[in-house]
């Protein structure tokens, strides 16, 4: 089994999940004052179906939830992820979705 490991590339503004020492994904996000809002995940295609987005996801929202920023999730899968898994402390202010009615 691969040793991974998440950790936070402030320079970049995401967060970095590497298997063996190679990165293999990454979640980014944009800080706002109080919050943070993930923008977009990514598994590199040679590293999928090994689980690596989950595992990105809980350090990456474990770590955030740990400043006390509200965590905005406007990525789909982290949007899903917080949905669907309990993350202790966070404190998560789920985006608007677009109405039927809305115009696109």
């Amino acid at each position: 089994m691969p040793e991974t490991a998440v950790t936070l590339n402030e320079a970049e503004s995401r967060y970095e999940i590497t298997s063996d020492g190679e990165l293999a994904g990454f979640a980014e996000f944009q800080r706002r004052p109080g919050m943070i809002l993930f923008t977009h995940t990514e598994v590199d295609p040679a590293f999928q179906g090994q689980g690596l987005a989950s595992k990105l996801a809980a350090g990456a929202l474990t770590d955030a939830a740990a400043t006390g920023d509200t965590i905005v999730p406007y990525c789909p899968y982290i949007n899903k992820y917080l949905r669907t898994h309990e993350v202790p402390g966070a404190t998560v202010r789920f985006p608007a979705e677009p109405s039927a009615e809305d115009p696109a």
